[in-house]
């Protein structure tokens, strides 16, 4: 009779009681929070976003300098001396923006021009344009996050 009420004891205390399961929940929950807070996502992607503008800058730069030399050494007329928005490939109208069109025609130089990832649109590429007095270009990317500056010049 006593090994009886034994086995049936043992068989009543298999598994686990419901606050043995909510306790390891909530342990779980709190390492994933803080685990959550030190990868800091807003800073990852944020940094994921500045590198694509950085790729895209030298990109619109290596193409600008490739429509120079292909043209005896002239850079596309539209690029003035001050710091101006890039017209977006397939733009309505590029009032007040520089176009740059010709590094994309025919997808020669460029399929289309890029776009910066958060304000780029139809008709601004959200990066600037401009040439020093010697004639070297600037391509700079104005909306970088976590306050870097994202430009280059050849």
């Amino acid at each position: 009779m006593k090994l009886t009420s034994q086995i049936k004891l043992r068989r009543q205390q298999q598994g686990f009681t419901l606050i043995e399961v909510l306790l390891v929940v909530a342990i779980i929950a709190i390492l994933a929070g803080i685990v959550i807070l030190a990868i800091n996502p807003n800073k990852q992607l944020g940094d994921t976003r500045n590198s694509q503008r950085q790729a895209d800058v030298n990109t619109i730069l290596n193409a600008a300098y490739q429509y120079s030399i292909d043209n005896q050494g002239n850079i596309p007329t539209t690029i003035t001396t001050t710091a101006t928005d890039i017209c977006a490939t397939g733009a309505a109208s590029c009032t007040g923006l520089v176009d740059l069109s010709v590094l994309s025609t025919n997808g020669k130089y460029l399929v289309a021009l890029p776009k910066d990832p958060q304000t780029g649109d139809a008709t601004n590429t959200g990066y600037q344009i401009s040439q020093n007095a010697n004639g070297r270009i600037t391509v700079a990317a104005p909306d970088a996050e976590q306050g870097k500056t994202i430009s280059a010049t050849r």
